[in-house]
């Protein structure tokens, strides 16, 4: 799943057609309990899944898979140059960390040339509506362009959750800047089938804005 509307791998095919990833090395980035990764096991792919969360990836290893975990930086993958045919990140890593082109940098290391790397995030328009399912989630609350992170604090001021804005121009320029070409940027329509409320993400809103943006890069 690319995020909360439901679209699948299968039915969009971003990471190419499903037949072909039989064989292929990918790596899942920010992959928490590597819900991804076992998807892509099942189909055939060889996947290592990796994220910063020691705590996810006992999660992972618990669920079970065959295939590696890997604990570690996004920003300083532990991997040898061109290691890996695909990337993908559904809502990991990249709106965690401050400096999202190095990251970009790093996956495009580690990705054979031609490789392609397919990460999805908050839709950055998001952020200026509140986090609310109802009708007071349609009304803009802040300015889009705001690019103040959001943090959560411990009872000692420390932080212990925090997420970055960018807008669609930022991201767009992040990709260029990682040494990647932009194949394409979906914005997933909320499904008449989808039903589901929860968080800030409802049918009411899905239906007028869109939650999620998925972002296509190809190594060159």
């Amino acid at each position: 799943m690319w995020g909360p509307e439901g679209l699948d791998e299968i039915e969009a095919g971003l990471l190419g057609p499903p037949e072909e990833l039989d064989g292929r090395r990918v790596l899942e980035i920010g992959a928490g309990a590597a819900q991804c990764a076992r998807w892509l096991a099942a189909q055939g792919a060889r996947p290592v899944a990796l994220d910063l969360s020691h705590r996810q990836l006992q999660h992972a290893l618990r669920i079970g898979g065959a295939f590696p975990l890997v604990c570690a930086d996004a920003g300083a993958l532990p991997f040898a140059d061109g290691s890996f045919d695909l990337a993908c990140s559904a809502y990991g890593a990249l709106p965690f960390v401050a400096d999202p082109v190095q990251v970009l940098k790093e996956v495009r290391r580690v990705l054979r040339p031609g490789g392609r790397f397919v990460f999805s995030v908050t839709h950055p328009i998001r952020w200026a509506f509140p986090d609310e399912p109802g009708p007071e989630g349609l009304s803009v609350s802040a300015s889009y362009f705001d690019r103040t992170p959001y943090v959560e604090q411990d009872e000692e001021g420390r932080a212990v959750y925090v997420e970055h804005h960018r807008t669609i121009g930022d991201r767009v320029r992040d990709v260029v800047a990682g040494g990647f070409r932009l194949v394409d940027v979906v914005e997933p329509e909320w499904p008449a089938w989808n039903t589901s409320e929860w968080g800030g993400w409802s049918p009411l809103r899905g239906n007028l804005i869109p939650g999620t943006a998925i972002f296509v890069c190809e190594r060159g």
